[in-house]
């Protein structure tokens, strides 16, 4: 068969998205139902095991993609195929060992990591997502290598049918043992269990796409480098990425350990009440991690482009991709960020009845924690990519210092409580950003232009918001306050809102028609909405 053609990084992350979309639908099948079914309580387990399963993850997967899919795209653009086979066989057998590792740590020892996060029942859900660990690994394996090809369209589809297989087994799997009367601990490891069979249906369809379109590579002239000399470029890429990225999963571990413990030993809750409150805490963020989900797939494109323009020393181009991509994330991530906000008491009194009155509270402060989250992952990329991994680093050690600071003093307040916990995501990524924007000011040939990146895109979310915020309120008046009133009323917001922000955009031309034509079908989408 033969290979699958490139795509540029538009193009690349318009496919990623719309596989996003797809699964976002999905994984809202999947987490709304079973938050409802697992209550407050349970769902803490299901969440505590899920940020232990984060760390590993991170430790193992953070990196090594990201620097196989550059090292991949170098190797390509210098036309050297049998370098591009010995580097992924070297970052095979390399994934493979650290997923095992991983693994084992987490089925040998899942009591002692849910004892270490003050929540001792999560045990089962830690047990039950260990093998997630080695099949995700070796996952990412595939997705780097078809990534660093820049075909991401293997990745999106394989990333539908993970949630797919999680959804369906998962929900099955919580409902029976709901059903046959459980306890909250069962259930919760058996709706987990459904992530390590998608999983598993991940890493067979990424064996059977490359050995179809890619099989062992085509043979070429070069002479590659020696195994060893792969294996030390991967790691001197991929380490830096794997400890940025790690200080915030471990972050968000000792988040929940750090809240469980002050909300039960300093604000002087009992544990049961601490679980509750941690767990909407973890509703809240399910939907509070929408916005970066649809600016992951452009990080992802973003790392092979840039890594090939440095590659062919085009530095301008490279500047240009990393400024186009900023303005194209803010303009996706700013009006998210605002929606969650001025819409946060509907969203979640809708989504998740009967939870802790303060879900919408929490809500408002992390829609706006999204916006800087999804400029961090973008700013991330761009530095990873240009070659300068160890940046991250700094931003995110900082970030995380005040995340715990803040963390440590609200939380402990009885009249605060769970409500630090978003204030302290909320500071620890805006001084990520105010870091990585210095970062790349420093080292990119043209420093990016904030006022081309941020202005409009500003003005049409602040009109967009005052707009969701005024229909809300008078459809809350005409429908009622019943369930199914705020939900119309809610629709109808998002509706106007979505409306405005599409005219705004156009008339602003905060997307221009060179964005578009690098979308697919983006250039025939311009003309019918008139953007020139």
């Amino acid at each position: 068969m033969s290979e699958p053609k490139k795509q540029n990084y538009l193009f690349g992350a318009a496919i990623l998205a719309a596989g996003v979309v797809i699964m976002k639908v999905l994984g809202a099948i999947y987490k709304i139902p079973l938050g409802n079914i697992l209550g407050d309580t349970g769902y803490a387990y299901f969440l505590c095991a899920y940020n232990i399963y984060g760390v590993f993850l991170t430790l193992a997967t953070a990196g090594l993609p990201v620097a196989l899919s550059r090292m991949i795209a170098e190797a390509n653009t210098m036309n050297r195929p049998n370098q591009v086979r010995r580097i992924f066989s070297v970052a095979w057998w390399t994934f493979f060992v650290i997923g095992i590792l991983c693994t084992l740590v987490m089925a040998l020892f899942p009591g002692r990591l849910a004892a270490a996060l003050n929540n001792p029942r999560a045990e089962p859900s830690i047990l039950a997502l260990s093998p997630a660990v080695l099949l995700v690994c070796l996952t990412s394996a595939y997705r780097g290598y078809c990534q660093g090809h820049e075909n991401m369209t293997p990745t999106t589809v394989g990333q539908v049918l993970e949630v797919l297989a999680k959804v369906v087994s998962g929900l099955i799997l919580a409902w029976y043992l709901t059903r046959v009367g459980k306890g909250l601990d069962i259930s919760s490891a058996g709706a987990i269990f459904g992530v390590t069979i998608g999983s598993l249906a991940a890493l067979i369809y990424m064996f059977a796409v490359k050995r179809r379109y890619y099989g062992s590579g085509r043979e070429g002239t070069d002479k590659p480098e020696s195994r060893s000399g792969v294996l030390r470029t991967l790691l001197r890429i991929g380490i830096p990425i794997t400890l940025g990225s790690s200080v915030l999963s471990l972050i968000n571990l000792l988040d929940s350990g750090l809240c469980m413990g002050r909300l039960q030993d300093a604000a002087g809750f009992t544990e049961l009440a601490a679980t509750e409150l941690y767990g909407v805490y973890g509703k809240a963020q399910t939907l509070y991690n929408l916005p970066a989900s649809f600016i992951t797939p452009l990080t992802i494109s973003v790392v092979p482009a840039i890594s090939a323009a440095m590659a062919m020393r085009h530095r301008a181009d490279a500047s240009r991709i990393a400024e186009n991509s900023m303005r194209i994330a803010v303009v996706l991530a700013l009006p998210m960020g605002v929606g969650l906000s001025v819409l946060a008491g509907p969203i979640m009194n809708t989504i998740y009845p009967g939870s802790n009155e303060q879900g919408p509270e929490l809500l408002t402060i992390m829609g706006a924690a999204s916006f800087f989250v999804c400029m961090a992952l973008m700013m991330n990329a761009i530095l990873q990519a240009g070659g300068n991994e160890k940046y991250p680093i700094y931003s995110m050690i900082a970030g995380g210092i005040v995340k715990i600071a803040v963390n440590w003093f609200l939380v402990a307040d009885p009249d605060i409580n769970i409500l630090g916990a978003p204030i302290g995501t909320l500071a620890c990524y805006a001084v990520m950003c105010v870091m990585n924007f210095a970062f790349l000011c420093r080292r990119l040939p043209e420093k990016p232009n904030l006022g081309r990146i941020m202005l409009r895109p500003m003005a049409a979310s602040a009109v967009m918001g005052a707009s969701a915020w005024a229909v809300y309120g008078l459809a809350g008046r005409l429908l009622g306050s019943g369930r199914m009133g705020v939900a119309l009323a809610m629709l109808a917001a998002i509706a106007v809102a979505v409306a405005v922000y599409l005219v705004l955009v156009i008339a602003l031309r905060a997307v221009t028609l060179e964005d578009m034509r690098l979308i697919p079908r983006g250039e025939k989408l311009a003309r019918i909405l008139h953007i020139k």
